[in-house]
């Protein structure tokens, strides 16, 4: 007799710190990222929006300005790569929940498993999103919409979301001897029609200015992009590595226990 009953296969608690672990990566990453290309765009646009709060307030006689913020740029700067750690631990906790929820019927490797579910929530969370409602800096919006454009965006990453699942159903529906160019050409339709549906359904946000700079504009999203790409980027690849060392160690715990008799 053995010790074969013995648990060598990774707990959920295992997965889910080494989640953790890579989601305080990738965010200290994303921070990192945010800080180097995003933030002077953030000023940017800021002092415009402080340019033409001086010059509505001069045009009305008014001698006072706003109050000062409630954090200054300078402490949002310091919060900023804080954010985004906190926003990495919570992103890979969900990662490895969904891991170890799904791994069993993702038929595939571990490696394979977790890079594609983190591709999958860039996909779903961040690309169809973008596309539709892309992030705007401040001084673009019209705080009257706040709730609409809340009630939009929370949409389009369900609907994100639902595309991807579709996509993987459509790719697993077909039969098993199906070959690949079938399965991949079933998730991209099904990926595109979900899509197609939720951008024509959901209503179209402009409230760009006419006289915001369309280079600052474009810079301020595409390094918010970039944030988002790193992120998930980050959390997929630490994950995946820290995945594999786990599943080496209780691969190596398991020969040890088969080897032992009782």
């Amino acid at each position: 007799m053995s010790l074969t009953a013995q648990r060598t296969t990774p707990t959920y608690g295992a997965i889910l710190l080494r989640g953790l672990l890579a989601g305080l990566i990738a965010g200290l990453l994303a921070g990192g990222f945010a800080f180097a290309f995003g933030e002077r765009n953030v000023d940017a646009a800021i002092a415009i929006e402080e340019a033409a709060a001086h010059a509505d307030g001069a045009t009305a006689g008014d001698d006072h300005h706003g109050e000062d913020a409630l954090v200054s740029r300078e402490g949002q700067k310091g919060g900023l790569i804080l954010a985004t750690a906190l926003y990495g631990v919570a992103m890979g906790g969900l990662l490895a929940t969904a891991y170890a929820l799904l791994r069993r019927r993702l038929r595939t490797s571990d490696a394979r498993a977790s890079l594609g579910l983190a591709g999958a929530a860039l996909l779903g969370l961040v690309l169809v999103p973008f596309v539709k409602y892309p992030p705007n800096p401040p001084a673009v919006g019209d705080p009257a919409t706040i709730n609409q454009r809340t009630i939009s965006y929370v949409s389009i990453v369900v609907i994100g979301l639902v595309a991807v699942w579709a996509a993987v159903v459509a790719a697993r529906s077909l039969n098993a001897d199906a070959q690949e160019w079938l399965r991949a050409t079933a998730a991209v339709g099904a990926f595109l029609l979900v899509v197609t549906v939720g951008y024509v359904l959901l209503p179209s946000i402009d409230e760009v200015p006419d006289t915001f700079p369309p280079s600052l504009l474009w810079d301020f999203r595409i390094s918010s992009l970039g944030t988002q790409v790193t992120l998930w980027t980050g959390l997929g690849l630490a994950f995946t590595g820290l995945l594999s060392r786990l599943t080496a160690r209780s691969a190596a715990a398991r020969g040890k226990t088969e080897s032992v008799p009782v």
